[in-house]
């Protein structure tokens, strides 16, 4: 007797297409945290500075198109080594324009991650959030209505991790358009921090030490992160104040 065909099979079917590309990204990411941890490392890089700056005088243009797909690949993956690919490309790049090649990539492939986990399962968990209501319902509420700022203090605030900073607006609901705008934007003076940090990487490798990653901790760079951080928190206050006044 042949299979009975039912209506839901061409839905379940789609969306198991739909799952598809971030079930394979998570699955890339397993794998590559497992076999890559040791080829994307400060200490790879050392090895393979000469190789990489031959290449560069080489080849500029196969150079910068290279290290761009292989840091989309970095962020869109999860893998790790978003930091170790930041600093090469100040190393290769130099400040300008490698700092440019460094956020269009980091968001570039922040924005796949994105669209693979809206796809995949955040316009459906968005909408079961939004009708089951409750508190769950109240919060994402809150999130959409200070959308802006808290895209933006993701971004400029170094206690999100940058994969979870991609994947829970999309779990939300947030727009494609506000998302890639808050991305590509807030991660530029992070982007110019350690770009610069990764362009005096040859004084570095030519003392045999490692580059001090905690200068973003420093006053001089920490106190202009947190005034970004307080204006994006401004219009939050304003809406807070404003509706306790009436």
């Amino acid at each position: 007797m042949p299979p009975v065909k039912t209506s839901r099979t061409p839905g379940a079917r789609a969306a198991w297409l739909r799952r598809a590309p971030i079930l394979l990204m998570l699955a890339a990411a397993i794998a590559g945290a497992v076999l890559l941890r040791d080829d994307l490392s400060f200490e790879s890089l050392a090895i393979h500075r000469a190789d990489l700056l031959a290449f560069r005088d080489a080849h500029y243009l196969w150079s910068v198109l290279a290290f761009i797909g292989a840091y989309v690949a970095i962020v869109a993956l999860s893998l790790p080594g978003g930091m170790i690919a930041t600093l090469t490309g100040g190393f290769l790049f130099g400040l300008f324009p490698g700092v440019i090649y460094n956020v269009l990539a980091a968001g570039t492939g922040a924005v796949i991650l994105f669209l693979a986990a809206r796809a995949g399962f955040g316009e459906s968990l968005a909408r079961r959030l939004e009708i089951g209501g409750g508190r769950v319902a109240r919060l994402q509420a809150g999130l959409r209505r200070n959308e802006w700022s808290v895209l933006f203090l993701m971004r400029l605030v170094p206690l999100v991790p940058f994969f979870l900073a991609n994947l829970v607006p999309a779990f939300v609901g947030t727009s494609l358009w506000r998302f890639a705008v808050s991305t590509y934007l807030g991660i530029i003076p992070g982007g110019l921090v350690f770009t610069s940090v990764g362009s005096g990487l040859g004084e570095v490798f030519a003392r045999g030490a490692a580059p001090d990653l905690g200068i973003l901790f420093t006053p001089p760079v920490l106190l202009p992160l947190l005034g970004l951080a307080a204006l994006a928190c401004l219009p939050v206050i304003l809406r807070a104040l404003r509706s306790n006044s009436e």
